[in-house]
């Protein structure tokens, strides 16, 4: 918050922290200390979170929400990396390729620079392709069915999932992406993921006025 241009605006805060306190009341978890801020970065299309429940959302994102549902599916979906502490397991992931580079170099027993540079460059790339990649995006799938089913339990129709994903699919569309090498789902992935799940969702969903 010290480096980031936080926006005061109550045409994103107001919305962002009521959608926000519902969400969290969904979660049911006392022990966070929930905080939803936004950062008035207009042309930057993102949000998240931070451990304990530091959420945030930037405002580039709102061109693509059209209600409070949408903007729960972001917040959601936000709150789902929070509660799976999937921060905390991306470090030990982390921390597990470095320890398993540094063990592979020694028992290999590389002794010249030029061996130490090309085993650097060929673990990064089985690493990162084979293994931290296609466990980020576990993670982003598993934050959207967590996600939908926390904006049901706080009553906000699970389909507008299906609505905030599509026009994000508008924003890729001249941006093709190789999902073998992407953090996160191709949008037709994520979206035909979350169609499945719609139904379980339902069975939470009560409308609120």
């Amino acid at each position: 918050l010290k480096k980031e241009p936080e926006s005061h605006d109550p045409r994103y805060t107001e919305p962002v922290r009521r959608v926000g306190m519902r969400i969290a009341r969904a979660a049911n978890r006392p022990d966070y200390q929930w905080e939803f801020h936004v950062i008035d970065k207009p042309k930057v299309v993102n949000a998240f979170c931070l451990p304990g429940g530091k959420i945030f959302v930037y405002t580039g994102i709102f061109k693509y929400i059209a209600s409070d549902a949408e903007l729960a599916t972001v917040i959601g979906h936000e709150t789902g990396h929070a509660l799976a502490r999937h921060g905390a397991e991306r470090m030990g992931m982390a921390l597990l390729a470095q320890l398993g580079e540094a063990a592979g170099a020694v028992a290999l027993n590389l002794q010249t620079e030029e061996a130490m540079r090309a085993f650097d460059a060929a673990y990064g790339v089985v690493t990162n392709v084979g293994l931290l990649l296609p466990y980020s995006r576990t993670q982003e799938y598993e934050a959207d069915h967590i996600g939908i089913i926390l904006m049901a339990l706080a009553g906000y129709d699970p389909h507008a999932a299906l609505s905030f994903w599509s026009n994000m699919a508008q924003e890729s569309r001249d941006k093709p992406t190789i999902e073998f090498l992407s953090t996160h789902p191709l949008d037709k992935n994520r979206i035909a993921r979350i169609r499945t799940q719609i139904p379980e969702a339902m069975k939470y969903y009560r409308p609120r006025m």
